[in-house]
């Protein structure tokens, strides 16, 4: 991809954490904020050419840390220093019946999910209060609304990640920090590409019927959300003009949760 031609400023002077920006949502926000001006710092996982790439195309830098571990997630604060912005993006998804999941995946999902975003925040949120302005943004789900049988593990994490975002915003509130969450219903990206093979043997289905009568059937516009939607979102909670909006669960979602 051609390098971008440049910021507009909205955000200029902000610097902005992305975690799992290297595809999918992370990736369009982390393009969304660097449109405005913020400076990007990607985290994620994939192919060392295609993250240069990335960073020359958003003049970001690029951390690698392992946000299972919350010793890297330490180091990786304290090594890209003081940000304005910051988007918890990075998860896992799991399906199968709770009496066949693996422990291990759900420890994992949880850490991934949960757990990384309240180290991330925990780290960030001084230098915030110091500066008397930050964003915090997490990526929740409409399973943070509603659940889905045999995605226990997610389900409960995203459900746990709105009502820490809530509580970061009542905790906040006087600071010049907002803390709100994203809920998409079903986004076009690897980790849903990924699920529909184990939703396929979960429910005896085809991909087509995943797609179609699973995935799809729970969205009322019956279009995929566009990562490109998600990023506009963002940019939104991240103007001065989003200073009084905090504790939010903004679901974009094709209207699955308004039934």
């Amino acid at each position: 991809m051609l390098k971008s031609e440049g910021p507009t400023g909205l955000l200029s002077g902000k610097r902005a954490l992305v975690t799992g920006s290297t595809s999918g949502i992370g990736l369009a926000t982390a393009r969304a904020l660097h449109t405005e001006g913020a400076e990007i710092i990607l985290n994620g996982l994939g192919d060392a050419d295609k993250i240069a790439a990335l960073c020359e195309e958003m003049d970001a830098t690029f951390n690698g840390a392992n946000l299972l571990d919350p010793a890297a997630i330490e180091t990786m604060m304290t090594d890209i220093g003081p940000i304005d912005i910051l988007m918890n993006n990075a998860g896992m998804q799991h399906v199968s019946p709770v009496e066949d999941f693996p422990t291990d995946k759900w420890d994992a999902i949880i850490a991934l999910n949960l757990t990384a975003a309240f180290h991330t925040t925990r780290l960030a949120v001084p230098a915030m209060k110091e500066a008397g302005w930050g964003r915090i943004i997490n990526t929740a789900s409409a399973h943070s609304l509603t659940a889905s049988p045999f995605k226990s593990a997610y389900n409960a994490s995203k459900h746990a990640i709105a009502g820490f975002t809530k509580t970061i915003a009542l905790e906040l509130a006087q600071t010049g920090v907002t803390a709100n969450c994203i809920s998409p219903g079903y986004v076009w990206t690897p980790l849903i590409e990924g699920q529909i093979p184990d939703t396929m043997a979960a429910r005896g289905l085809t991909r087509d019927e995943v797609i179609n009568d699973v995935l799809l059937a729970k969205q009322p516009t019956k279009k995929f959300v566009q990562p490109a939607e998600i990023g506009a979102l963002a940019v939104f909670l991240c103007r001065q003009e989003a200073g009084n909006v905090t504790g939010a669960n903004w679901s974009i979602d094709g209207g699955w949760t308004a039934e």
